[in-house]
């Protein structure tokens, strides 16, 4: 039994670490301001045992791709359908992003003119042809990646309100909508809270497997 529950709790655990690297794209920074040049970073990590070739971004109608960062070892390549722009990091070497790896891909867009929300629809490419689609909502296993849109002012008055009293920094969080609330940061969701969920069961049954384990030698 105490066999059992030590393979269990391993077994547990080696999910949660795995589960735990299963990271999102990320487009960052999480708020912003209207009508502003902003500069934002993508952050693409690699979970499988293929590299990632290709990635590319869709740009809703009401922001404008201006500027890209040159990162080594990747072209970039934007193109119009409709109203939507779209851009492409494409690998120029057999490299591209490694298992275990994420690269940063940082450019210059301009913020839509009213409060809104940006949603960052992204596609992952692997070298064995597989393609992650980053389209979902906020508590899906494939979310994509939100910038709030606010006025400056606003903007301005939650700095203000942070700098002054930390304990006001959670309340604005807590205030958040649901959907910015979920993708703050690096992207909380669903999936994460169930990794939190596994690693502290496995922890509980090694502290039980443990216990037998001792009680069992006391008793020879």
């Amino acid at each position: 039994m105490v066999r059992g529950a030590l393979t269990l709790s391993s077994g547990l655990a080696t999910f949660a670490v795995t589960a735990t690297a299963f990271a999102h794209v990320i487009v960052s920074p999480a708020q912003s301001t209207v009508g502003a040049w902003q500069e934002y970073t993508m952050r693409v990590p690699c979970e499988k045992t293929d590299a990632t070739t290709k990635v590319v971004l869709k740009l809703p109608s009401d922001v404008q791709f201006q500027q890209y960062e040159p990162v080594a070892g990747w072209s970039v390549k934007t193109q119009k359908s409709g109203q939507t722009e779209i851009v492409t990091w494409q690998a120029t070497s057999s490299a591209g992003i490694q298992p275990g790896q994420f690269m940063e891909f940082p450019f210059i867009a301009t913020n839509p003119k009213q409060p809104t929300e940006i949603d960052w629809d992204a596609y992952q490419y692997y070298q064995d042809g597989t393609i992650v689609e980053w389209t979902g909502a906020p508590n899906s296993e494939t979310p994509h990646s939100i910038t709030q849109i606010v006025k400056s002012s606003d903007a301005a008055q939650t700095t203000s309100n942070s700098a002054a009293s930390p304990s006001s920094d959670a309340s604005a969080q807590s205030s958040m909508p649901a959907a910015s609330a979920a993708t703050y940061g690096l992207g909380w969701t669903t999936a994460d809270t169930w990794v939190l969920t596994v690693s502290v069961v496995a922890i509980l049954i090694s502290i039980f497997a443990i216990i037998m384990s001792l009680r069992g030698g006391s008793k020879k």
